[in-house]
């Protein structure tokens, strides 16, 4: 709002209110659009309670197939392996769950990795469309399940801060960061993609879907690095300050919002010590815009 103070002024003198009353409708106008802390926490808990159902359903459902203990068995005997109810009714659930995350992103509150999640959700759903259409549908169970491990305590960390129970966040926190670089940047690579790439072309014919597949499957990789980097900078910011500070998730809209108000609140606190900031911008007449103009 500072940055365009004639802005403010004019508006000010249209609708016959001060500057202050104008930038105080504004702030308010825009709070009204961000979540509460309420819708938070349900939207969170709502995603923990859903990666831990298709979590477990993914392992109740694998832990009798052949594929679970040998991935070579992901190969051996296609295109003519046969689909089972449970693993039809794991990849429509999975399905649908990714395209409602895709088409929401839409309206929900912007976040500052939109892109890389949209691009994430893209590569997924496309992914279990590839691996339907191509019968590889088994490999696909794998990285399903894989994913879903550290998703749980991602969501379940944001809920704790968010319900305001630090010790549990910080504890969940940790838990996600050890599961999430076991899972993401170890047996993924070292396990799935080594799969995929080194030991499927020795023992099935190569096809061109297949090469898509496996770029999608790398795809996800890169967007997992991006991702460590990121929590890796939360989990150095939460040691050095005793707690998890931040949301490696959180909208860009709120970090605007929050910016904001301790750049404009006098005396403002920075590690609870008080700073004076600087004078505020004039208008054109040379009154501040936080003050009410000259009565005549």
């Amino acid at each position: 709002m500072t940055t365009y103070p004639f802005q403010i002024c004019a508006l000010a003198k249209q609708m016959d209110m001060t500057e202050r009353q104008v930038e105080r409708w504004w702030r308010l106008r825009r709070s009204q659009d961000k979540p509460s802390t309420l819708v938070k926490f349900c939207e969170n808990m709502w995603r923990t309670t859903f990666y831990l159902y298709n979590f477990s359903y993914g392992i109740f459902i694998l832990w009798d197939k052949e594929w679970l203990w040998d991935i070579d068995q992901c190969y051996i005997g296609y295109p003519h392996q046969g689909l089972t109810s449970d693993v039809w009714w794991h990849y429509m659930i999975s399905a649908a769950f990714y395209w409602s995350l895709t088409i929401s992103q839409f309206w929900d509150v912007r976040r500052k990795d939109f892109w890389q999640m949209f691009v994430h959700h893209i590569a997924t759903i496309l992914l279990l469309s590839f691996s339907w259409v191509c019968n590889l549908h088994r490999i696909g169970t794998l990285v399903l399940a894989l994913h879903d491990c550290a998703d749980i305590f991602l969501d379940a960390a944001k809920a704790a801060k968010y319900a305001s129970y630090q010790r549990l966040c910080d504890i969940i926190f940790t838990v996600f960061t050890v599961l999430w670089i076991l899972s993401r940047l170890v047996i993924y690579p070292f396990y799935i993609i080594w799969s995929t790439s080194i030991r499927a072309p020795m023992i099935l014919p190569m096809f061109p879907a297949y090469y898509i597949f496996n770029s999608l499957l790398c795809l996800l990789l890169g967007l997992h690095m991006v991702w460590t980097w990121l929590i890796l900078q939360v989990a150095y910011k939460a040691i050095s300050a005793g707690q998890m500070e931040g949301d490696i998730r959180s909208s860009s809209s709120e970090i605007s919002d929050s910016s904001h108000q301790s750049n404009h609140s006098t005396p403002n606190r920075v590690n609870n010590k008080k700073v004076r900031l600087a004078r505020y911008p004039r208008c054109a007449g040379g009154t501040s815009i936080y003050r009410r103009p000259p009565t005549s």
